[in-house]
Order: C-alpha cells, then sequence, then structure tokens
C-alpha cells in the first residue's frame, strides 16, 4: 500500500465537501431570490446572477434551450420575450418538471405547459398588443441532465416598434436591461450572431456601457453555421478581436427548420460537436466551445462570483435582519386583529406609495439616483422639452414649400379671374392646414407621459406586494383615474388646437400677409409728412462749379429735415435743384475767428 495513502484520503474528502458546499452556493442564492421576490421591494438585494442580454434573433432562447434540453420558451415574430424571466436550474435525479413562483406547488411535467403559462402570465401582465413589463416570471426547472445555473431572459434589443407599442419601445426595452445589468453583482451574458458584425453588436455597446474594462462580461457568439463561405469568427473565439476578461464562447443552435421539423435538442448538441470537431477554423479549441462547456463555464463563474459576494451579501442581509427584528418588536405587543392598528397600517403604506410616487416625479435622492437612464419626472421632463418639440420639428414646412402652396392657392381661389388684390382666404387656408398638422404630436405627447406615469404606479406598488389584493384594487383605481383624466387633457389638447383654427390672426407680426406691410407703410408715410415741414436752416448760399471763382453763383437755400432745397430768390417759387437727404445728417463746422458766415457740413450715417 502507497504510504501517501493516508494522507491523500482526508484531502480528497476534504476536497469533496468543499464541492459539495460550493455546490450549494446557487440553490440558496435561489431561495433568497424566491423569498425576496415574494415578500417585495423592501427586501430586495443585489443577489449574483447573469443577466442574458442580445437584439432579437440572436439566439437567446436556443441557448437556454439547449441548456435544459427541452423546448419550452414562447416563439415567434416580433418580441416575445416581453417580461424578464429568472430561469433557475436545478440539478436533481428525481424526474423532469418546473415550477412558477407564482403558481407555487404545482409541477408542470409537460414543458409545452411551461410554454403556455409563460405566454398566459406575461398577457396578463402586459396584454396582449406586444407591451412589456419589468416585473420578473421566476421559474425553477428541476431535471438530471442540467447543473445548477440561474439566468435572468431579458426581451431582445428592438428597435421598430410592432403592433400597438409605444414609439419609445427600444428606450423601454433598454432602460429594463440596464436596471438589471448595472447592478455589481450581475455578470452579463452578451450573445451576438456571428453572422453581423461584431463591433455593432447592441449586447457587447451595453455591457460596455455598465462594465468598461469586460470584468463581468461573457461573450457568447451563435449562428457561427450561417456565416459567409471563406470566412470565420476565430480571431473572435480566441479573444484577439474585441477582448473580455472572461472571453468568447461558441454555440451552434437549431435553425429555424430544424425548430419547425422539431429536431431533437440531443442531436442537435450532437450535431454541434461534430460542427467543432471537424471545422478546421475551429479544431485546436473544439473543447472550449458548445453548449455543454458554456454551461460548465457559466455554472463555475457563477458560483465563484456567488463566493467573492457573499461577504458584502451577508453584511447587508444581517442589516436588513436586524432593522426587521426592531419592526417585531413593535408589532409584539400588538393585537393582529385589532381594527385601529389594521387601519394604521394600511395608511402608513397608502401614504409611503404616495411619497414614492412624489419622489419619482419631483426627483431622487443622490445615493439613490439612477446614473444609466431617465426615470419618473426626469423622463416626463424630457418628453416636454425634448421630444415634444422634436416631433413638432419633423412637421414644419419649409418657406419655400409654403409659399409654393399660397401661390397655387391664390390661383385656384381666383380661377379664370385676374384679381388686384391677394385673397386672406389662400393664406388662412394654407396656415389652418399647417395647424391642424399640430394635432398628432399633441396626443402623442399625451401618450408618452400617460405611459411613464403607469409605469410609475406600478413600480411604486411594488410596496404592497405582500397585499396583492390591495395593490390589484389601488393599480386599478389610480390606471382608472389617469385613463379619466387622459381623456380630458386630450379633449383640451384638441379644443386649443381647434381654437387656433377657427380665427386667424393675419395682423400678427409674424404673419407673412401684408396687413402688418400696409399698416408699416401708412406709419412711415404719416412720419415723413409729419416732419416734411420742419425747416433747420434758411438763407443765401454760393455754389461753385469747376475751379474759377467767377463761376459761382448765389441761391437762396431752404434746409429741411427731408432735403436741401435751392431757390432763386427768397420768394422760394423758382426751385433750382432739391437734393434729398437719405442717410444723411447735418453738423455744425468752425469758420473762425475773423469769418462771420456760418458754416455747416452735410456727412452720410453710412460707412464707405
Amino acid at each position: 500500500m502507497d504510504p501517501n495513502f493516508i494522507y491523500h484520503v482526508p484531502l480528497i474528502q476534504h476536497n469533496a465537501n468543499r464541492r459539495s458546499r460550493m455546490e450549494q452556493l446557487i440553490p440558496m442564492v435561489n431561495r433568497l431570490q424566491d423569498v425576496f421576490t415574494t415578500m417585495g421591494a423592501r427586501f430586495d438585494l443585489d443577489l449574483p446572477q447573469i443577466a442574458v442580454v442580445g437584439s432579437q434573433s440572436a439566439g437567446k432562447s436556443s441557448v437556454l434551450e439547449n441548456f435544459v434540453g427541452r423546448d419550452f420558451l414562447p416563439r415567434g415574430s416580433g418580441i416575445v420575450t416581453r417580461r424578464p424571466l429568472i430561469l433557475q436550474l436545478i440539478h436533481s435525479p428525481h424526474g423532469e418538471y418546473g415550477e412558477f413562483l407564482h403558481n407555487k406547488g404545482k409541477k408542470f411535467t409537460d414543458f409545452n405547459a411551461i410554454r403556455s403559462e409563460i405566454e398566459d402570465e406575461t398577457d396578463r401582465m402586459t396584454g396582449t398588443n406586444k407591451g412589456i413589463s419589468r416585473v420578473p416570471i421566476n421559474l425553477t426547472v428541476f431535471s438530471p441532465h442540467v447543473l445548477n445555473l440561474t439566468l435572468v431572459d431579458l426581451p431582445g434589443i428592438t428597435k421598430v416598434p410592432v403592433g400597438d407599442q409605444p414609439a419609445d419601445i427600444e428606450t423601454q426595452i433598454r432602460g429594463m436591461i440596464l436596471e438589471f445589468i448595472s447592478k455589481d453583482n450581475c455578470l452579463v451574458l452578451a450573445v451576438t450572431p456571428a453572422n453581423s458584425d461584431l463591433a455593432n453588436s447592441d449586447a457587447l455597446k451595453l455591457a460596455k456601457e455598465v462594465d468598461p474594462s469586460g470584468l463581468r462580461t461573457i461573450g457568447v457568439i451563435t449562428k457561427l453555421d450561417l456565416m459567409d463561405d471563406g470566412t470565420d469568427a476565430r480571431d473572435i473565439l480566441e479573444n484577439k478581436l474585441l477582448p473580455l476578461r472572461r472571453g468568447y464562447i461558441g454555440v451552434v443552435n437549431r435553425s429555424q427548420k430544424d425548430i419547425d421539423g422539431r429536431k431533437d435538442i440531443k442531436a442537435a448538441l450532437a450535431a454541434e460537436r461534430r460542427f467543432f470537431m471537424t471545422h478546421p477554423a475551429y479544431q485546436h479549441i473544439a473543447d472550449r466551445m458548445g453548449t455543454a462547456f458554456l454551461q460548465k463555464t457559466l455554472n463555475l463563474q457563477l458560483t465563484n462570483h456567488i463566493r467573492q459576494c457573499l461577504p458584502q451579501l451577508r453584511n447587508k442581509l444581517q442589516g436588513q435582519m436586524l432593522a426587521m427584528q426592531k419592526e417585531v418588536l413593535e408589532y409584539k405587543s400588538a393585537r393582529p386583529d385589532d381594527p385601529q392598528r389594521k387601519t394604521k397600517a394600511l395608511m402608513n403604506l397608502v401614504h409611503e406609495v404616495g411619497k414614492e410616487f412624489q419622489s419619482a416625479l419631483l426627483g431622487s435622492n443622490l445615493s439613490d439616483v439612477n446614473l444609466q437612464v431617465l426615470t419618473g419626472g426626469a423622463k416626463i421632463a424630457n418628453i416636454f422639452h425634448e421630444r415634444f418639440p422634436f416631433e413638432l420639428v419633423k412637421i414644419e414646412i419649409e418657406d419655400k414649400d409654403m409659399r409654393k402652396q399660397i401661390v397655387i392657392a391664390i390661383k385656384n381661389i381666383r380661377g379664370i379671374r385676374a384679381g388686384l388684390f391677394t385673397p386672406d382666404e389662400a393664406f388662412e387656408y394654407v396656415v389652418q392646414i399647417q395647424i391642424a398638422k399640430y394635432r398628432e404630436p399633441v396626443i402623442k405627447c399625451v401618450d408618452l407621459v400617460i405611459t411613464e406615469l403607469l409605469s410609475i404606479i406600478h413600480q411604486v406598488t411594488e410596496r404592497m406586494v405582500r397585499f396583492p389584493h390591495l395593490r390589484e384594487e389601488s393599480e386599478r383605481l389610480i390606471t382608472q383615474y389617469l385613463r379619466e383624466r387622459e381623456q380630458v387633457t386630450k379633449t383640451a389638447c384638441l379644443e386649443y388646437v381647434q381654437f387656433q383654427l377657427a380665427y386667424i390672426n393675419t395682423n400678427h407680426e409674424d404673419f407673412i400677409g401684408f396687413a402688418n406691410a400696409q399698416q408699416r407703410s401708412a406709419n412711415e408715410s404719416k412720419r415723413r409728412l409729419a416732419n416734411q415741414g420742419q425747416v433747420i436752416r434758411k438763407g443765401w448760399l454760393r455754389i461753385q462749379t469747376g475751379g474759377s471763382f467767377l463761376k459761382a453763383k448765389d441761391f437762396f437755400f431752404v434746409l429741411t429735415t427731408e432735403s436741401l432745397s435751392w431757390f432763386t430768390d427768397q420768394e422760394e417759387k423758382d426751385k433750382k435743384y432739391m437734393m434729398p437727404l437719405d442717410n444723411l445728417k447735418i453738423k455744425d463746422v468752425d469758420s473762425g475767428i475773423m469769418s462771420r458766415r456760418i458754416q455747416f457740413a452735410l456727412f452720410s450715417t453710412e460707412p464707405k
């Protein structure tokens, strides 16, 4: 017998026990996640987790289904994942089934039923109009074929609204994703298809915003089998192009044709393995590619990540426990059936919700301000000050086009007649068309504000999560009130636009018609007539022509505010010449001590 065997056995047992304890870390965090979700936002902790981020059709759902080995996620066109899905995978030798946190105790052994339940629960919260919600769905899958793992499947990044989705759907999804991946304890699984430009990857761009150094980001490259002939992703997978600290892993998912043909996932995983083993660009790294290696890597990295976060997590949890124990002592002597106590608790809860709503509108404290996206009142202010003016600019017409429309309108109103005066109807008609275009951006602005207010309401009522009926009824009443005020607001806005259409003020200084021009012309004429008779100087003036003093002649001149005129005599009947004094001014000139003549000079006010 090996004499060192006596030392090896305790070491092996120690390592086995250590691995066993490490394997329990992920289920422990899963239980904490379920408890905090049930108890509400006030018990929320920054738990270690992995968030799956990617654009639509990047292959996120296929990667998750490959982990489980079953088809269980909704599929279709447009946005399919419309609520965050917290997927907890638990290695269990006792069969395959799933459980939902909102339907505790019911085991789903049919994975098609799991898909239907996800769809129904999504529609229950968001409706059937492709809307999204930040409230997650918690699903736990028990299976002997999975490793302990927790993933958060987030909605795919989209840029074009579908159906009744709001126009800012891209901003909403982006805000939701950043809300998850901005947390320091969240690892980011950035999924990018290989047949797209990696430099323009939406997933990597978002990950870089919150993780500039790439410490928390894991890259996943899908659709390697769909790349053009003669191209490969070798530099990416070897972490040479846009390197990440945790590197990249390539996978090959089932194609849409395989999914429609119900190709077995096990067969697909075997085909994936053959692809990497036989492809000349990936043979040397085949052991570090594929779904199986990705799942092992994520299990190991999440376990290590949880171990690193445990001290900080323990301190926060102990702090919340002390706060809860203090609160329990306050209720220790209270009677649960005391009506006054119930009423006081209800009023305190409603008051807290009101304070949070007010805080969301007026602004957050610096300690908990969101540094990634605009929220609450800031987003509403952005709608008024940036989004609404932008919508107005889009409907403005060029001056050239407006003049053209006015000319055409004038001609159409005159018909075959040659008019002397311009008809006001032409101007009014063109202006009314422009004013009527304001209806759409005004209503759109109201819709955006209402959407944000509803989002704030749903967020602040999370304090009532322990009382689901109270929360549901509160949201219903507040939403009903908002919808009523929405209709009143839209009616008032449309009436204001209608007021502007009812009367066109052509005397406004900004109007391009002739009323102001005629008025200004009349005022100018009155001013000239008033100043025409004001004589400044009179007297004899000697005008010399040429260089000879003998050719000089004397004339009687009259200098007024408008002109300089000279006559043959003082009777001012025979006018020889009149020189207008436009842009000219008069000033006295020093004639010297010995001279008795009065001298003056005329000069121009315009620069040469």
